[in-house]
Formats: C-alpha cells, sequence, structure tokens
C-alpha cells in the first residue's frame, strides 16, 4: 500500500503523527503540504515520498491527485483546505477524508453528496477525535430511541491543544456559537446555554460550544434540534458571555494575527505522555417528545491520539473498498461501534 495514499498536511502537529504510525502499521503514504523543508525533513525521518503542494495551483493538485486513491486532509484551518481539496477529489476520482471539526466544513461536504456519488468516490470528513466518537455515540442513542427530537453531545479532556486546534477555535469565536434548531443550523451567543453533565468522570458545569456534531449529528441521526458541550468554570461561562459583546473585534485581522502569533509561541501540543495516559470522557442524550430520555457514555484514548488511528483507520477503508460513493458521516461509513473499536475506547454504554 505505497504511494497511492496522500497525507496533506503532513508536517502539522496530526500530520505527524499520523505519518509515523502509518509507517509504524508498514504503510507507506505520500506525504504533501505547501513547505518544502518540514516535508523534506519528515521525508527523510520516515522513507516516505513526498511533494510540494500549495492549493492554489490548481492544475498541478489535480495533476498530483490522478494517480492517488485517497487524500487524508490534515492541514488546517479545513475552512481554507477542505474546498480545494474536495473539488480536487471531485475532478480526479479520489476519495477525501479529513479530520475537521468546522460546521461550514461539514455542511459543504454534504451540500456535494450528488457530486461525489457522480464521482464515484467518498468524502467523509471529521475523521478524527472532531467529531467519530460524538457522532458514534449519537447514531447508538437514535437506534435506542428512533423517536428522539433533541440530542445533546458533549466530552470531557485534560488534553492540551495542538497550535492548528487552538488557531481553528480562535477563528471561530466570532462566529459566536451554533445549535440545531428544528433541523436548521442557527447562530447563538458563546456560551449560549450552561447545565451540570456527568460526563462519565463526575458532574460537572458544562456549556454548549459550536462542535461539528451540530451539523455531522443531524445528518447521521436526522434529529432536529442538537446541543454541544465542554466543561467550564462558571468563570469562564462569564467571561465569555461578556465577550459576546465584542465578538467583531475578535474577528478583526491584526487581533486574529496577534492571537495567532501567541499561540504559535505558548502552544505546542499534547507531549508524549499525555498521548499515551490521557482519558476523554464522552456523553450523549436524547430526549423524545414525551420527555422519555437515554444516555450514552463512552471512554477514549487522548483526542489527538484517537485522531490519528481513526484517521488511519478510514483511510484504511477507503483505499480497500473502492466502490463507496457521497458524503459520509464517520458512523455512516465506519458503523455506530466504530469509536468502541480504536485502540483505548471503552464499548459505548447507554442508560
Amino acid at each position: 500500500m505505497a504511494d497511492n495514499w496522500l497525507i496533506y498536511g503532513a508536517n502539522g502537529y496530526t500530520g505527524k503523527l499520523t505519518v509515523k504510525e502509518a509507517r509504524n502499521q508498514g504503510m507507506r503514504p505520500l506525504i504533501g503540504g505547501r513547505s518544502a523543508g518540514p516535508l523534506t525533513r519528515l521525508a527523510g525521518d520516515t522513507g516516505c515520498k513526498h511533494v510540494v503542494i500549495d492549493l492554489v495551483e490548481r492544475e498541478r493538485l489535480r495533476r498530483h491527485l490522478k494517480d492517488v486513491s485517497v487524500v487524508l486532509n490534515c492541514a488546517g484551518p479545513f475552512s481554507q483546505t477542505a474546498q480545494p481539496l474536495i473539488e480536487a477529489c471531485l475532478d480526479t476520482n479520489t476519495h477525501y477524508i479529513d479530520i475537521t471539526g468546522e460546521i461550514d466544513v461539514f455542511e459543504y461536504a454534504h451540500s456535494r453528496h450528488d457530486a461525489a456519488k457522480a464521482a464515484g468516490v467518498a468524502l467523509c470528513p471529521g475523521a478524527g477525535f472532531d467529531v467519530v466518537p460524538t457522532d458514534c455515540i449519537a447514531a447508538t442513542l437514535k437506534q435506542a430511541m428512533d423517536d428522539a427530537t433533541h440530542l445533546a453531545l458533549g466530552f470531557d479532556s485534560s488534553s492540551s491543544l495542538s497550535p492548528g486546534t487552538a488557531k481553528t477555535t480562535a477563528a471561530k469565536l466570532p462566529g459566536g456559537g451554533r445549535v440545531r434548531r428544528d433541523g436548521n443550523i442557527v447562530e447563538v451567543p458563546l456560551a449560549f446555554h450552561s447545565k451540570d453533565i456527568d460526563f462519565g468522570n463526575g458532574t460537572k458545569t458544562a456549556m454548549t460550544i459550536p462542535w461539528g456534531d451540530v451539523a455531522t449529528a443531524w445528518h447521521s441521526t436526522g434529529i432536529p434540534n442538537i446541543e454541544a458541550y465542554v466543561p467550564a468554570t462558571p468563570k469562564l461561562i462569564g467571561q465569555l458571555r461578556r465577550l459576546n459583546s465584542m465578538r467583531s473585534v475578535l474577528g478583526w485581522s491584526w487581533v486574529q494575527s496577534i492571537i495567532r502569533k501567541q499561540i504559535d509561541k505558548r502552544i505546542t501540543g499534547p507531549d508524549q505522555k499525555m498521548l499515551d495516559t490521557d482519558k476523554t470522557y464522552v456523553w450523549g442524550e436524547v430526549r423524545n417528545a414525551s420527555g422519555h430520555v437515554r444516555t450514552a457514555r463512552l471512554v477514549t484514548a487522548n483526542g489527538y491520539a484517537l485522531t490519528v488511528q481513526a484517521s488511519i483507520e478510514v483511510s484504511r477503508f477507503l483505499l480497500d473498498n473502492v466502490k463507496n460513493s457521497g458524503a459520509y458521516t464517520p458512523s455512516q461509513l465506519m458503523g455506530p461501534q466504530f469509536a468502541s473499536k480504536l485502540p483505548g475506547s471503552s464499548n459505548i454504554v447507554i442508560t
């Protein structure tokens, strides 16, 4: 299995982890990205062939993809990289995978479902921690309560962020929060709702976030009302709510530039010990019109470690199953128990 699988954004934090684990598993992906120096060094370290591609080079990108069966996009922010790569994959009959958690990227990929069917390729964004565990919980809860009208999902992790995730999170702040209401994604204030949740490791106060499941869980389940939560202190919730009055300032280019520079200085991502030992607690809850409630919980490995394993498994699946076509969520493509099959994961437990 050599060279017909491209990992784009291979020189980023998660990209490097994924390339090295793929090599450990006996795979030899082609690695790509915009920066020649880091790619050359990574290629030398791993024995992978590499190609320097800027996504604005439309024709050159397509020439390289003609000999590639699957692209795994690890280059964030995906709001900038997903669309040109998806369109190139549709033109070259190449399966597309990424590890995004960005709602607009999920919606764009699913808007291209018919085009993917026509091209005979699969589009599967979110093949990592964003959103594999929560998507699998959502699909499992739908099976347990077919008439559910409301779905809440969330997770609790002590893991630090990678630089790419931190920058994407900062870039999303001006847009506020997102929830799904009556089938439609709507913008809401930051920290819109808060509630006490037992994610599986004790009850904590949590707040809503614009997590990718606001998009994907609807495609997976058809449940029309969806919110996503993470733990947050009352102090942080208060700070974010006060920040709502000045969200537009956070979108100014010079402000974002300062934030990105600070992230580059201060954030490096989880170290190896955290990748090996950190656990993530994942929770979901459905409710129907009669007020009946079902709850699901799952424990997984560190989110970045899970992303590496999940994205490799989805890539391997599409390399071996070329007939899949259309836009998929991870649970649609790999099944609702996919998250439980990954290293470090428990079974999904429903109460």
